[in-house]
């Protein structure tokens, strides 16, 4: 089959008439020679707008003089533009913003001149809006969530939509519930409390502040999407009638010309945690596809917000288990003065504990378990619960923290899955559940043991304010097996030295390794003389610890009990001592005015002497102790072996000693060291103690069968 060519002047014919690009020829002066009147921008618009006319003339809407200067461009530098994206909008359609691509060709002339150039333009608008609308949901996968904190997560939402998809933007989360169970399930009341958590752009004016905590107006499209959990899209007039429900709430929006807004549900597994709205003012109104944009960003900021709030509640009981597990009140003693700091930030296992021993002996602790959230802080009360009790027992340091490593072996590190193998190529030292710092102070030897689990070595200044340099061996975390040892370092202290125990939390939280760390808190302890307090603050404005992690300074001015309140005395292993002792018992007390004491005092020295006689070895130490409103008994002998307490028949002649000791102290026990033991008992000299008389009288018996 055979034809002619077709002829160029049909196909340009054929182009500009029916060609659904917009096709325009302009000469040297930036002129209108020709062009396709069905082209979007100009279709509608008499020839005599066009022909003739720059292109700024006939499309004002887009940016200033942008097409002007592109045509200018092209004719001076004779290069072509291919596909330049360029927005406004048309007359024809003034509502809506134009998205249109930009090509421009220049036609040389045969002397090389630029006489005109043809300029193709391609309406791109619905293309560009769901590229736009991707960009959008981009923006919000990309920059929403990188953290866990609700007010953040809530700002990088609002500012990835504003103003590239609303020109503004709020979220309002609904306030926990009373018993602190977190957002609701189901259709939320009316009446519902919604509080303000992010808003953007801040120059636009609107009845809610920042962290305004108050119900929106019912009924408006807040409260009904609220209620069927379904995003809704409103063309907004001044004269709707749901704006009458709050007209102090919703006169801004007016104010403001806002002619659209979506407002769509942030849920979680199926519950509600509040409202994203968004609002448009300057650029086109929402239309359906936006719609389904706005509910694809609630739902990725939702996941985002509800991981935010649960972190929140969660860190939010963990800190109040925390600091339910602490010892709170610090009791007065004659030992040390104490002051502490306390910061769970981390909600992590940070503890302290200041445990009264026999002797007026005092255990300064100081511990931190691995991980954060409620598992570390069960752990922590655990082990805190663990060391206290064997603490007062009387154990050496080393003892203690052998016992105390065997129970934390038990206890699963904090964020381990016990239902699963661990990881066999680990290294056992590698996994521990907490670290742990203890020093026992004796204010009557004035000597202080120090040792420590896998913990910052304690942090010591004498009362010169110069820093004690002593070697306290790193002892394995707790909980890490090897079947190691714990070593502990006794040192003298004079009275007014400064103890610092502390957690790597404080310690690392300047990026200093800990070294300088500890010369930084021996800086601030130069000093000493300073209030405790006051010392505990500095150390927390020098050291800034991170707001990650727990940090605990536990701080202890030593004391010295004065020797006239002390009585000490070595007696033979001989029956008939008993009565000595019981003498030089009520001369003693005689000293110290505390007659009314004398009579239960002589019968505890009386038991304890008599069964260090009988059952002990060596020569038998007695000492008394003056402290405060308490008065202590101890008495000291070479057997290992403690005495057990046992219940006499009526029939029995004996049996009766140490339940008589029980009965009259308000504490006793036993105490042990590496070449002897101590039965000692503590009597309470405020009234509290038991009656002797009475005591007596119910076992039948007299002083002198005693």
């Amino acid at each position: 089959m055979t034809g002619c060519p077709a002829d160029d002047t049909a196909v340009l014919n054929a182009l500009f008439a029916d060609s659904p690009q917009g096709l325009f020829v302009f000469d040297a002066e930036q002129k209108v020679t020709r062009y396709n009147p069905s082209g979007r921008g100009v279709r509608g618009l008499p020839a005599d707008d066009v022909l003739g006319h720059g292109v700024d003339d006939f499309v004002p809407g887009f940016a200033a003089g942008e097409l002007g200067r592109l045509v200018g461009d092209a004719l001076r530098t004779g290069e072509p533009l291919r596909g330049r994206l360029v927005r406004g909008r048309s007359p024809s359609e003034p509502w809506r913003t134009l998205a249109v691509e930009v090509s421009l060709f220049p036609l040389p002339d045969r002397g090389g001149g630029i006489p005109g150039l043809v300029g193709v333009v391609e309406d791109v608008t619905e293309r560009q809006a769901a590229a736009d609308r991707l960009a959008v949901l981009s923006a919000v996968h990309r920059t929403v969530g990188s953290t866990l904190e609700v007010r953040t997560t809530a700002g990088e939402l609002v500012h990835a939509l504003v103003p590239g998809f609303a020109d503004a933007a709020a979220v309002d989360l609904l306030e926990d519930g009373p018993a602190g169970e977190g957002h609701r399930a189901g259709p939320v009341p009316s009446d519902a409390a919604l509080r303000r958590t992010a808003f953007a752009p801040p120059t636009v004016s609107t009845s809610r502040k920042q962290d305004d905590s108050r119900p929106f107006p019912f009924p408006t499209p807040y409260t009904q999407a609220l209620n069927d959990t379904r995003a809704r899209l409103l063309q907004v007039s001044p004269d709707d009638p749901w704006l009458a429900a709050g007209p102090d709430d919703f006169a801004p929006l007016i104010a403001a010309e806002v002619h659209s807004m979506i407002v769509a549900p942030l849920m979680a597994r199926g519950t509600v945690l509040g409202l994203l709205t968004l609002y448009r003012v300057r650029t086109d109104p929402f239309e359906e596809a936006d719609l389904d944009v706005a509910r694809q960003a609630a739902a990725t900021a939702s996941a985002h917000l509800d991981n935010a709030l649960r972190y929140r509640r969660e860190h939010t009981v963990a800190s109040a288990l925390q600091r339910r597990l602490q010892p709170g009140e610090i009791p007065r003693l004659t030992a040390v003065e104490t002051s502490y700091v306390y910061l769970p930030e981390g909600a992590g296992g940070a503890w302290f504990d200041v445990v009264p021993l026999s002797g007026t002996r005092v255990a300064l602790v100081v511990g931190d378990v691995t991980g954060h959230g409620i598992e570390a802080a069960a752990t922590m009360g655990q082990l805190r619960v663990a060391l206290r009790t064997l603490a007062l027992q009387d154990l050496e340091p080393d003892e203690l923290l052998t016992h105390l490593d065997e129970v934390a072996a038990q206890l699963p590190a904090a964020g381990t899955d016990t239902d699963t193998d661990t990881d066999t190529d680990t290294p056992d030292a590698d996994r521990y559940v907490a670290t742990c710092a203890i020093a026992v102070y004796d204010p009557v030897s004035r000597q202080c043991a120090l040792i420590r689990a896998g913990h910052p070595a304690p942090v010591l200044v004498d009362p010169d304010g110069c820093p004690l340099d002593v070697d306290v061996p790193r002892g394995p975390a707790l909980g890490a097996g090897g079947g190691q040892v714990f070593t502990p370092v006794v040192v003298q202290l004079a009275p007014g030295s400064l103890l610092a125990v502390c957690t790597a939390g404080l310690l690392a939280s300047r990026g200093e390794d800990e070294e300088a760390a500890r010369r930084d808190v021996e800086h601030v302890l130069a000093t000493p003389a300073r209030p405790l307090r006051e010392l505990c603050d500095t150390c927390v404005y020098r050291m800034a610890p991170s707001r990650s992690d727990d940090a605990v300074l536990l701080l202890a001015r030593t004391h010295a009990l004065p020797p006239d309140r002390v009585a000490d005395w070595t007696l033979p292993r001989d029956v008939s001592v008993v009565g000595t002792a019981r003498r030089l018992v009520d001369q003693q007390l005689t000293v110290w005015h505390l007659q009314e004491a004398a009579y239960a005092t002589e019968l505890i020295v009386s038991e304890l002497v008599t069964n260090a006689i009988r059952y002990g070895r060596g020569p038998v130490r007695l000492r008394l102790i003056h402290d405060q409103e308490r008065l202590l008994a101890e008495v000291t002998d070479a057997n290992s072996v403690s005495p057990h307490l046992r219940h006499a028949r009526d029939s029995d002649e004996g049996g009766r000693g140490l339940y008589i000791v029980m009965r009259l102290s308000s504490r006793w026990g036993v105490r042990h060291s590496r070449r002897d033991k101590t039965i000692w008992s503590e009597q309470r000299l405020d009234g509290t103690s038991p009656d002797p008389f009475a005591l007596m009288g119910a076992f039948g018996l007299d002083t002198a069968e005693l």
